[in-house]
């Protein structure tokens, strides 16, 4: 699924966890794992990366990437130039250690990446598979990768639970209050609205492997962003996997937040984005 996978890191506290991060989802899809630092490399630099490499235990299948410059810019370029697959980063967490938020280097990544990216908030020196998955199926044209990397996921993590979320369509919904129907009426409008988005989930899933997945379909309504996280922190999800938003947004995106910028200012839990590798790219 990711062939070739990339992982940013700095030289900070974090580094021991996101390495120990990046080797797992490197066995998870037996991937190659190429390494990206954007800083100065002198020989000393090179000695300590080279340690910390060994106390991950990553000496093998691993290539260092060393770059000058702009972060996001150089960690992009990488990617391109690699054609990376699946790029992994450390998302930041807030001063008042409750919530998180993407600094501006993330927020680049993750608007301006041509490959997936998977946003980790709580990287781990223990492995810590996930429990309980969120898929969002909604405003992506890569919305049914998103479905199979989730399950893929679930699959081999075996995960408790996997919720797969889809929209009732805002317009659908302004029709039915604004027409002169009675309550009853009202009420089978809006139950057929719901029971569409469930088929279209379940003919998706009909042409995939779910066995031994617990999947729950999930119609929600709102402010898809806002509604989402909500959804993803009642459920105490682990991880959010959701499809790349259209790159061509209109006038209207850019005056109102994108749904996902809801999901960005502050991540419920791990983030994937798919963003299947352009064929020629």
């Amino acid at each position: 699924m990711f062939n070739k996978i990339a992982i940013a890191i700095a030289f900070s506290p974090r580094l021991q966890t996101l390495l120990a991060e990046a080797k797992r989802v490197q066995a998870l899809f037996k991937s190659e794992l190429i390494i990206i630092h954007v800083g100065s490399h002198t020989d000393k630099e090179d000695a300590f990366m080279m340690e910390n490499l060994q106390q991950a235990d990553i000496t093998e299948d691993v290539k260092v990437i060393w770059e000058a410059g702009d972060p996001a810019k150089r960690i992009l370029a990488v990617c391109k130039k690699e054609r990376i697959d699946l790029l992994v980063a450390g998302a930041l967490k807030k001063e008042d250690f409750i919530n998180y938020y993407l600094g501006s280097i993330a927020r680049k990544i993750l608007r301006k990446a041509d490959c997936s990216v998977l946003m980790l908030t709580e990287p781990s020196l223990e492995s810590n598979p996930s429990k309980r998955m969120v898929i969002y199926a909604e405003n992506s044209p890569y919305s049914i990768q998103a479905i199979k990397a989730g399950t893929y996921i679930g699959k081999t993590q075996h995960s408790q639970q996997l919720h797969i979320v889809r929209e009732i369509k805002l317009y659908g919904l302004a029709m039915s209050v604004s027409s002169e129907k009675t309550e009853e009426e009202l009420t089978e409008i809006r139950r057929n609205l719901v029971n569409e988005e469930i088929l279209i989930v379940e003919n998706i899933l009909k042409k995939m492997d779910i066995s031994g997945l617990k999947v729950n379909i999930k119609v929600i309504s709102g402010k898809s962003g806002f509604e989402l996280a909500n959804f993803c922190n009642r459920t105490r999800a682990d991880l959010l996997v959701v499809g790349s938003p259209n790159r061509k947004m209109g006038i209207f995106d850019r005056v109102f937040p994108h749904d996902l910028e809801y999901v960005f200012a502050d991540l419920p839990c791990d983030l994937l984005i798919v963003n299947p590798k352009k064929k020629n790219g």
